[in-house]
């Protein structure tokens, strides 16, 4: 007979997948074993095996939990926002509140994801690219102007930047506020990325129109006109040197015959 799970089992695996969470950020998912883990939790570990098989299964669910609870909270602000630039700001909104209070599943995600097998991490993965599409259907459609590839990633990868590791200098309660930072960063995409894309559009014409103008080339030389070219060039050094009978010798017997003591002209008879 199949073992009935208790009414307080959701909660309980709640509990659990927080302690661990907390225990991944801050020791690492290879420092903490499964003992560590039912410590926290005030269980004993074969209560704590009922809910997980090994240390695996509570890194992937923890992972898992986390981006189902952001995709959820951001496809209902991206549902409910009016278009264009305020659906930005929503969504951005969205993920910026979903991230409270879950700095420890965070961290998880961002630093051990890579630790599972390579069919866990892909399962993750998916869920990953359709929060990514989200955020770029919104880019989007508040700035037109910025079209898909190669543009749209780029940016959707920036503001993921800027959201991501906030967790590492925000503090609630001191400066700005949750919305306040999602409408500087909304501000800082939309302010930027047109400028930004048309500079680089700019830069690119401006690239492949000298690529496409024809080189000048010389006209080609044969091997006879660059031997004859030599030849020239050569016979005329040799007679321009003194003391060879070239025009150095011819000059300084000119000069001896043309002139007398006086220094006078006296003719050659």
């Amino acid at each position: 007979m199949a073992r009935t799970r208790a009414q307080d089992y959701d909660a309980k695996r709640d509990s659990i997948l927080g302690k661990a969470a907390d225990l991944f950020a801050k020791h690492g998912y290879p420092g903490t074993s499964i003992s560590m883990i039912a410590e926290a939790c005030g269980v004993s570990k074969a209560l704590l095996y009922h809910y997980y098989a090994d240390k695996e299964a509570v890194l992937f669910d923890i992972i898992s939990t986390h981006l189902d609870e952001l995709v959820e909270v951001v496809e209902l602000a991206s549902a409910d926002a009016q278009p264009g630039e305020r659906r930005l700001d929503a969504v951005v909104t969205a993920l910026l509140e979903a991230y409270r209070d879950a700095d420890a599943q965070h961290q998880v995600q961002l630093n051990n994801l890579k630790l599972l097998p390579d069919e866990k991490q892909e399962v993750l993965r998916a869920k990953e690219r359709r929060l990514v599409a989200l955020f770029a259907e919104a880019i989007a459609e508040a700035e037109s102007s910025i079209g898909d590839a190669p543009y749209l990633k780029p940016l959707t990868m920036s503001l993921f930047g800027m959201l991501n590791w906030h967790y590492l200098w925000f503090r609630e309660g001191s400066g700005l506020s949750r919305g306040d930072y999602a409408r500087l960063v909304t501000q800082l995409l939309i302010g930027g990325a047109k400028t930004a894309v048309e500079s680089l559009r700019a830069g690119a014409d401006a690239q492949a129109a000298v690529q496409a103008k024809p080189a000048t080339k010389r006209p080609a030389r044969n091997s006879r006109s660059v031997y004859l070219e030599e030849t020239v060039h050569n016979l005329g050094g040799a007679t321009d040197r003194p003391g060879r009978g070239g025009s150095g010798e011819r000059d300084e017997v000119a000069g001896r015959r043309g002139t007398g003591r006086s220094g006078r002209y006296r003719p050659v008879r």
